[in-house]
């Protein structure tokens, strides 16, 4: 090991001493993966030990916890934080707290800009100009991002740039670049080798370094043997400390210790298993099952968090999977997406791209299809993801790829919290109707901008268990309802509007079967 590599090992602890009061800091991955956890503990344990760092503003892109004490939940304690710029906030409820408590400055901003702004900062541009949140609370026409009474900053603009409106993010400089990686060099080179997801690593670094900032790298290893130059995801000349992690602070993702599908080359995952187990029959299945449908073979294509994830397993029923490539924001294309506590990773992809590659691709228009949540939706076909209630989620990818897919479908049941259904006889029955409702007058937040999808003519399904519904130019029009189901108390009586209703035609019955 060279002189120069020893002066950048250190432990955790010492790495993070770097960090002073007030600095900005970018941390990277996603959910777990490529998060440097043992950076984020140490920094939490000298917080409580020292007090110190103190008021700190934090930048993110994607969503990096599982929703307890791992991940960003380390540093949601009040002083800790100043400001949180962040992707997704769901992950963390502890920063949600402190935000929705009006105790922080809190952004969301889209996780692809998010990205591409870290590129920018890095480059020394004044910002990243993009059409990506025009007409959502992104938007200063509305919150600007911001998220409770204490922000106050302006950190987003419209301008009008070649007859159209764009939104301009500023940039400002980041102090403090935590990163992981898989293996350190003895010049201090970084390989994300057996990590799930490259993400944007690179960008934070630059960013940092260019900045006059610190790079603190965790890794799994270091090796005397010099990494090859191709696979070197960040360069040495970057890294200012590198901290090798316990094995406890170090997990693939936060749902497992080591998958080599999610690192390993091959289409064993894409062929149609022999045996396949059948996704039981529910309300999350016909769901699935219906947004299947709009799936077309040759589709490039991505799947969201939650409801969303039970296509793929429907396309596997339907050996579809070898005819489209899955992927994801975080990076990987081709594969099968994993979910849960590894949602990010992709088992046995055909490539990893780095996150904001990945956002360069879904907001040109790259993606055939795309299939997302929603919590509410209204009489203007505006969709909430992102904050209602006393829930924080935040946005994550949703922006980019809900404005920029070729063909939407948003999935959820028609209402939530408690709802229980069984299919008898190929008809569905509601045998517990939920407590909420979620077909609003007006949504709380708009995540998605009905007008500008209908404006622009997008192809977009709202699909439940029990009915379909088209964006229209007009409105929300109901266009399939399920067999068994009362159109008037069982769909018109749980929507707080009057969808346009022209020609209904039933649910393909199959979905009420193992088809």
């Amino acid at each position: 090991m060279t002189s120069a590599t020893c002066g950048k090992v250190c432990s955790a602890d010492e790495a993070i001493s770097l960090i002073s009061d007030g600095a900005t800091v970018a941390s990277s991955g996603i959910v777990g993966a490529a998060h440097p956890e043992a950076l984020t503990a140490a920094i939490e344990r000298r917080f409580q030990r020292d007090h110190r760092p103190t008021g700190l503003t934090l930048v993110y892109a994607a969503g990096q916890g599982d929703g307890k004490t791992r991940g960003l939940n380390h540093l949601a304690h009040e002083g800790l934080v100043k400001r949180v710029i962040g992707g997704h906030w769901g992950l963390v409820p502890g920063m949600g707290r402190l935000a929705l408590d009006n105790k922080i400055e809190a952004y969301n901003f889209p996780q692809g800009v998010i990205c591409h702004l870290l590129r920018d900062i890095a480059a020394g541009r004044p910002g990243c100009i993009t059409d990506v949140g025009l007409g959502t609370f992104v938007d200063p026409i509305h919150d600007g991002g911001r998220l409770n009474s204490r922000t106050t900053e302006t950190l987003v603009e419209r301008l009008e740039l070649l007859d159209k409106t764009w939104l301009f993010y500023r940039s400002f400089p980041i102090t403090v670049g935590l990163i992981r990686a898989t293996t350190a060099d003895t010049a201090g080179n970084l390989s994300m080798s057996e990590e799930a997801i490259i993400g944007e690593v690179l960008p934070i670094a630059q960013a940092a370094h260019n900045c006059g900032g610190v790079v603190l790298a965790q890794v799994k290893r270091i090796t005397d043997s010099p990494i090859p130059p191709h696979q070197v995801a960040v360069p040495g000349i970057l890294v200012n400390r590198v901290v090798v992690a316990n094995e406890d602070e170090h997990d693939q993702t936060f749902g497992e210790q080591m998958n080599v599908a999610y690192c390993s080359a091959g289409d064993s995952a894409v062929q149609p298993a022999k045996g396949v187990e059948f996704m039981p029959m529910s309300a999350r299945r016909i769901i699935a099952a219906r947004a299947c449908d709009e799936l077309h073979s040759g589709d490039i294509a991505n799947l969201g968090i939650g409801m969303p994830e039970g296509i793929a397993r429907i396309a596997e029923e339907r050996g579809l999977l070898r005819d489209v490539t899955l992927t994801l924001e975080s990076g990987p294309i081709g594969g099968v997406p994993a979910g849960g506590l590894s949602f990010g990773a992709s088992a046995f992809p055909q490539a990893i791209i780095d996150q904001p590659a990945q956002f360069d691709f879904y907001d040109g228009g790259g993606l055939d299809y795309a299939a997302l949540g929603a919590a509410q939706i209204d009489q203007h076909g505006n969709v909430n993801v992102s904050k209602f209630g006393s829930v924080l989620a935040g946005v994550g990818g949703f922006v980019n790829i809900s404005q920029n897919a070729g063909r939407l479908v948003f999935c959820g049941t028609m209402t939530s919290g408690g709802l229980e259904c069984n299919v008898e006889d190929g008809k569905l029955v509601v045998v517990r109707e939920a407590t909420t409702r979620k077909f609003l007058t007006l949504v709380d937040h708009v995540s998605f901008s009905g007008d500008i999808a209908r404006n622009s003519g997008r192809d977009v399904l709202i699909v439940t268990e029990r009915a379909v519904f088209r964006l229209v130019r007009d409105g929300v029009e109901l266009v399939e309802l399920a067999p068994g189901i009362d159109l008037q108390s069982q769909v018109l009586g749980m929507m707080d509007f009057t969808p346009i209703i022209n020609n209904v035609q039933p649910m393909r019955g199959g979905l009420f079967h193992h088809d």
